[in-house]
């Protein structure tokens, strides 16, 4: 039977199950309308006041911009949630740290302790095509891998044992058409990852150390046919150089591409939404509240962490540098400053002229920019990364054509500032970017509201919540409030990431429960909750059809998740042994 609006109607038990929700209808009543469902099909008030009860949405939300009926709606978030388990996969060996899809959905990555890379076919039954070992190559494990944007390489990101058993990051290049390895690429800290800036150049880090916790982060950009060209041209080409205050350093770097803006595959500000549907273009909108608990809240500062010490009029740093020495000798600095504390000083003074300058207007205007930027968590409080930083990278940045060092500067320049500096208040344990990458996604565990942070070498306590925050690129404001449902339990000190990922309509994490979670970007509720015997690390929708995700857990499985619609078009087309039964029972009786 199909509904007024053309779908396939929801079975009678989720029909009677979710009636008994509305006041006026009780459990005689809900199953005769069960019996009548033609007509409750065509009841469109019935079905919003229906989807708001079941769902427990304020009614101030608006229905899906993309939604025909309330209906439809409904049976979007109960029919196409991958949600149902088709398919365990357990070649790995070890716990399984991330996930990944080549951009045509065929292919997908899977990265574990078991210092394996495997190559997966995306079929109907996924089966195992390839797997890589890396440990012929002195890795640890394999952490993090990426498709560049045709499919045709991989890049494996892992943790490297150098030396006297140090470890530090390694990236790997693969081709997919023969499954050779092209070049490798030392990664520190091995938590950078690494990311593509476009079909043929990535982006890797160097860590070096300064003072016991004062730093500075360089980021390199590489050819991925490096044994290939490195006689003819430049293969590496620095592009930013970034200093680090209270061992804070940069990691998780990833790339936005800014040409997609105006195109968003789903607006979440709900009055975006309805100007959209109205206009034939996307107007840009200011994303910011009114309201007086907005106002309330604390206010992000652009300005990056290395421009926020305030300007003493027109004395340089130079001249500041040696008042604050002159004052430590004779004794004029008061209280006694502890030598973590005169180390972060004495930084912040040297840099405050030896740094470029921001870039102007970090805004795109140009819908057909070109421009990039380039995301990573940093800090300047302490080590434990609660900073979002945000550079831009311009065209001719993009190639490792030029100098090896990059763009000329100023004798004073010597490190390049952030363009733009979000403040999480917690520690920053996942990120993730819409397919359209006009939003990016944050997993974070929230330090106190009022801590004051003494010593950057012990950060504030976290709480075992996660919030899944989402900002805005093209306005650099947050929007919608924090996602709640998963949590995590590993302290404060040590390293971990929990993946996200994020599809048209959905967006979905892992998390420390033993657990993955699925919710709706429109209306922010959470829809599924996917076992798993161990801590999920990582998810993945496919980018071409978002009824198929995966999740990767430390119980060593990578688990298919389809949707009930899904599930119910797969098992309609297996072939039914009814004739073959027949003949059987036939056979019996002569």
């Amino acid at each position: 039977m199909e509904a007024g609006g053309g779908g396939p109607l929801l079975p009678d038990s989720v029909l009677y199950e979710i009636f008994l929700y509305l006041d006026h209808v009780d459990v005689l009543a809900a199953a005769l309308v069960c019996r009548q469902w033609h007509a409750v099909a065509r009841d469109e008030f019935l079905w919003k006041e229906l989807f708001y009860r079941y769902y427990r949405i304020s009614r101030e939300v608006p229905r899906h911009p993309a939604a025909v009926s309330w209906y439809d709606e409904f049976q979007r978030l109960y029919d196409t949630i991958p949600c149902v388990e088709v398919q365990a996969l357990k070649e790995h060996n070890d716990q399984v740290l991330h996930l990944s899809f080549s951009h045509s959905g065929c292919l997908f990555a899977s990265c574990s302790k078991d210092c394996t890379v495997k190559i997966w076919s995306n079929e109907l039954d996924i089966s195992l095509q390839h797997s890589s070992n890396m440990r012929p190559y002195n890795w640890s494990y394999t952490q993090f891998s990426q498709f560049n944007s045709d499919d045709s390489l991989l890049l494996v990101s892992g943790v490297f044992v150098g030396p006297h058993n140090s470890s530090s990051g390694e990236i790997a290049v693969i081709s997919m058409e023969n499954f050779t390895l092209l070049s490798r690429v030392r990664n520190k800290p091995y938590d950078v990852f690494g990311c593509w800036l476009n079909e043929t150049n990535l982006i890797s880090g160097n860590l070096h150390r300064i003072g016991r916790i004062t730093s500075c982060s360089v980021l390199w950009l590489n050819n991925a046919f490096q044994g290939i060209e490195s006689e003819n041209v430049n293969v590496v080409k620095r592009l930013f150089k970034i200093q680090n205050l209270n061992a804070s350093t940069i990691r998780t770097v990833m790339v936005a591409d800014c040409s997609r803006y105006d195109s968003p595959d789903l607006l979440l500000d709900y009055e975006e939404q309805l100007a959209a549907s109205s206009t034939s273009t996307c107007p840009v909108f200011d994303l910011g509240s009114d309201s007086e608990e907005e106002e309330a809240k604390p206010k992000q500062t652009p300005e990056p962490a290395g421009q926020e010490l305030p300007d003493d009029g027109d004395v340089t740093a130079e001249d500041g540098l040696q008042q604050f020495f002159d004052d430590i000798m004779e004794g004029r600095v008061r209280p006694a400053m502890t030598e973590t504390e005169l180390e972060t000083k004495v930084a912040e003074l040297f840099i405050r002229n030896r740094t470029k300058p921001p870039e102007l207007n970090l805004l795109p205007t140009d819908s057909n920019s070109k421009t990039k930027y380039l995301i990573f968590t940093t800090g300047c409080l302490t080590y434990s990364p609660h900073q979002i930083g945000i550079k831009r990278i311009l065209p001719h940045q993009m190639t490792t054509a030029g100098p090896v060092l990059g763009e000329e500067r100023r004798s004073d320049e010597f490190f390049d500032s952030l363009d733009h500096v979000i403040d999480i208040h917690g520690h920053i344990i996942g990120m993730g970017l819409s397919p359209d990458h006009r939003y990016l996604y944050v997993n974070s565990r929230a330090w106190p509201r009022d801590c004051v942070i003494s010593d950057p070498m012990q950060p504030p306590p976290i709480a075992e919540e996660i919030d899944l925050h989402v900002f805005d690129l093209k306005t650099m404001k947050e929007v919608k409030r924090a996602l709640r449902a998963h949590r995590a339990y590993t302290p404060n000190e040590e390293c971990f990431f929990i993946f996200l990922d994020v599809s048209r309509d959905f967006v979905a994490s892992g998390a420390e429960d033993r657990h993955g979670y699925i919710w709706d970007r429109h209306y922010n509720i959470c829809l599924a909750k996917l076992q798993h015997d161990n801590v999920v690390n990582s998810v993945a929708f496919s980018p071409v059809e978002q009824e198929l995700l995966l999740t990767a857990s430390d119980d060593a499985t990578i688990k298919v998740w389809r949707s009930p619609r899904t599930v119910r078009i797969q098992q309609a087309r297996k072939p039914r042994p009814r004739k073959l039964l027949f003949s059987w029972l036939m056979n019996q009786k002569s």
